[in-house]
């Protein structure tokens, strides 16, 4: 299977190399985005994300799919979790292999960027006193 893409409670950041290892890659390069502590000197206590799961999904997979054909990647990694998460929790996994290192490089930043422009998932912080979608929630 050249692509993986999914919406899921809890991510398996342990199972990456083995979705993107491939004979062919020379290069794998991933990203893991996290809750972080602060944003505005104000503390986070987490995050909570909500998902339009199958239009998510079917956005996920053409991002794969143009990434694939743009950079000719062996292999692509393309996961967010839904949920509250914890500040050092991971809550999305972006990744690619392909033959040489900057296919996989240039690949891993269009996938994450292109995830947070187009993808159906929504983001809520929760702060110590407030809470507050970042994005417009439906």
């Amino acid at each position: 299977m050249k692509k993986t893409v999914a919406i899921v409670d809890d991510l398996d950041t342990k199972t990456v190399y083995e979705e993107l290892s491939d004979r062919s890659s020379g290069g794998i390069c991933v990203f893991f985005g996290a809750v972080r502590e602060f944003t505005d000197n104000e503390e986070v206590t987490a995050l909570e994300f909500e998902a339009y799961k199958s239009m998510a999904l079917k956005e996920m997979d053409k991002i794969a799919d143009m990434a694939i054909a743009k950079w000719d990647l062996n292999k692509v990694v393309i996961k967010h979790a839904v949920g509250k998460k914890k500040v050092e929790e991971p809550v999305v996994i972006v990744g690619a292999s392909s033959a040489h290192r900057s296919a996989c490089f240039e690949a891993c930043r269009f996938l994450i960027d292109t995830l947070k422009e187009t993808v159906p998932i929504w983001k809520k912080e929760i702060f110590k006193n407030k809470s507050v979608w970042v994005s417009a929630h439906p």
